[in-house]
């Protein structure tokens, strides 16, 4: 899916740089192996962007789209005062269309995810692989377990700024082509990774990330773009808005059909029922969307396969942002120190229990 909901992944649910650590005695060997062995082969693919610029066989294209990308990298650091480090200053062509891709699985009444554990990054609510039949072949054994799953390709992934010593997490082919605006939002989310990650919340951690993405973004085309680039920005970005809007309604709704009422529970049939509904509903909603969009497509797999999986997994790189924004605005008293103020608060946040980041998010709304 071309960054209709999901951006990337952490590691794709592990750092590949610490699954070293745990290649002998511990369960699982092979996934972390999998794990290991793949960022590897990513790693050895990169090379420097300025390799790529000096070739005559680089095409002209992917030249142009290498040097967007540093002048991205460049603004990064100056104007959002993220990490300079080596970071996307190296490219490779993977020759797939995804780097990893993510399995999720949730119950059949329930949006709760199911979560896996690994040494540092803490409990996630999805397990990465760099193979997409291993995922495929990881979420038949989830629905075998009587859940719902659902896979999806990451078009990049971070390793918070643990592989920064042997040349940092690369440009990929896998979305290098974006247009202007999504290619800034993809460099700004993996580089927030960087910054602030808290062990065990994928939704505070890939919130804080889409809240950077976004206010970085935004910034990046108001100084940085030509009016072409920002009118195509807005044509896609719009149609992001009025998906994520249905499916934030939908989820919602979700929601409120497997919450427990009182004093007695909904009978699983009656909960059943109403899921059917809601999912008919949220599929004829998208059919009046596309016909406003003139037709496009480009939500359609995601819309067909969408079940409580995939809808969990959405909420985590939304839930939160609105608080995170509102954090941002906040601290917006001398713009000259906007972001680090903005990095230190979420740090301290990042520094509370789960439930009390939440409540203190909700707060800054």
């Amino acid at each position: 899916m071309r960054r209709g909901l999901v951006v990337g992944s952490i590691a794709g649910g592990v750092v590949a740089g610490v699954a070293a650590l745990c290649l002998s005695g511990c369960a699982n060997v092979g996934y972390y192996w999998q794990s290991l062995s793949g960022h590897l082969g990513v790693m050895s693919a990169a090379r420097p962007v300025s390799d790529w610029l000096a070739e005559d066989a680089t095409p002209g294209d992917l030249k142009a789209r290498l040097r967007l990308s540093q002048r991205i990298r460049d603004f990064a650091v100056s104007e959002l005062h993220l990490p300079d480090n080596p970071s996307y200053r190296r490219y490779a062509d993977l020759h797939r269309r995804a780097v990893v891709w993510n399995v999720v699985a949730a119950p059949e009444l329930s949006l709760t995810l199911k979560t896996w554990c690994f040494p540092v990054t803490g409990c996630v609510g999805y397990r990465g692989y760099f193979a997409q039949a291993d995922a495929e072949a990881e979420a038949a054994r989830q629905r075998a377990q009587g859940l719902e799953a659902s896979v999806y390709g990451v078009p990049a992934y971070s390793t918070l700024g643990w592989m920064n010593w042997a040349g940092g997490d690369p440009l990929l082919n896998t979305f290098i082509r974006y247009p202007e605006g999504e290619l800034a939002r993809m460099i700004f989310h993996e580089l927030a990774h960087q910054v602030v990650y808290a062990a065990g919340d994928t939704m505070f951690n890939e919130s804080f990330a889409t809240a950077v993405e976004r206010l970085g973004s935004a910034r990046w085309l108001a100084t940085q773009s030509s009016d072409a680039a920002r009118a195509e920005y807005a044509a896609f970005d719009e149609r992001r808005s009025q998906f994520r809007a249905l499916a934030l309604a939908t989820r919602r709704r979700l929601a409120q059909i497997y919450e427990p009422k009182e004093p007695v529970a909904l009978a699983p049939r009656s909960q059943a029922a109403m899921k059917k509904e809601a999912y008919e509903a949220f599929r004829r909603d998208y059919e009046a969307l596309k016909s406003r969009w003139g037709g496009y497509a480009g939500y359609d797999a995601w819309v067909a396969q969408a079940n409580n999986a995939s809808f969990g997994a959405q909420a985590a790189y939304d839930e939160l942002v609105p608080g995170f924004e509102a954090l941002f605005a906040r601290e917006g008293a001398d713009p000259t120190q906007q972001w680090t103020r903005f990095y230190d608060a979420v740090r301290r946040l990042a520094a509370l229990p789960q439930d009390e980041r939440r409540r203190a998010l909700a707060l800054s709304r």
